[in-house]
């Protein structure tokens, strides 16, 4: 999945279904190899599916079930006729609850929303100018993208929200850059903490980061955009206009100190001294 959206093309509409279909292939591969059937139930799938799932809770947003729900793909017969157990994005209970609870984010407005809501009516049941034939067609063969740019306008709110999402890349560079300020936390000098404790340090840098960006001295000041090179130490010179200085929280003295389990710090060793 990382390897997957780690692109920049277009993906986030196909996150949910990936996941489900993941999910299928893992249980289909564990019954073959148990010589189990469908109806028969395996220790051990369900162990491995308590964990899927539990890691698809974490990840899982409701922009990905809004992004699942505009693509047209997915009320095509032909993606609906490969799975027996396979329905329309409308008819799942989870994806219309997190489908609804965006339109309440994007629409605050109880006369748009209605409108939008209507003009998902429509989209998902194939009514009105939706009914047309090519329209129905292309769900199954064109790109969403391609696809409501030619038959959106029917619904222009929806269209206006669908070609946003749908032109949406996606990439693992967040997760990226939290195991690179944990390798940095948790290194050879420091291996002595716990995971709980270097997992706290690492939540209390990121948020320290997205917290500054709030301040003027990162809109205005000398140290504007000083998160750009991350946790890197080396100089930034030359970096033209966006006038980024060579800041970071993550102090380069704090190589040198040890914490204990038990929170102590242990004064670092002089190099030279030594």
């Amino acid at each position: 999945m990382l390897r997957f959206c780690d692109t920049d093309k277009p993906c986030l509409h196909l996150v949910y279904e990936m996941w489900d279909t993941m999910i299928e292939k893992v249980k289909a591969s564990i019954f073959r190899h148990e010589g189990k059937l469908d109806h028969e139930e395996s220790i051990f799938y369900s162990v491995v599916h308590n964990i899927l799932v539990e890691r698809w809770s974490k990840s899982n947003t409701p922009l990905h079930c809004l992004a699942h729900s505009l693509n047209p793909r997915y009320y095509s017969s032909t993606w609906l006729d490969e799975n027996l157990n396979r329905v329309p994005p409308h008819r799942d209970e989870e994806i219309s609850s997190m489908r609804n609870k965006c339109f309440k984010k994007y629409f605050p407005s109880l006369e748009e929303r209605r409108v939008v809501n209507v003009e998902y009516a429509k989209f998902s049941g194939g009514f009105d100018m939706f009914r047309d034939f090519d329209s129905k067609i292309d769900r199954g063969v064109l790109d969403p993208l391609i696809w409501w740019f030619t038959h959106g306008s029917p619904a222009p709110m929806l269209q206006s929200l669908a070609l946003k999402l749908l032109g949406q890349p996606c990439s693992s560079s967040c997760c990226e850059r939290n195991w690179s300020t944990y390798s940095f936390i948790h290194s050879t000098k420091r291996n002595k903490m716990t995971p709980q404790r270097a997992e706290d340090l690492v939540f209390v840098h990121n948020n320290l980061r997205l917290l500054s960006r709030r301040s003027r001295q990162y809109i205005e000041g000398e140290s504007k955009l000083w998160d750009v090179g991350g946790d890197a130490f080396d100089s930034l010179d030359g970096a033209g206009l966006l006038e980024i200085a060579s800041l970071s929280l993550d102090e380069p003295d704090m190589e040198a100190v040890i914490f204990t389990n038990e929170g102590e710090q242990v004064e670092p060793i002089d190099v030279e001294d030594s």
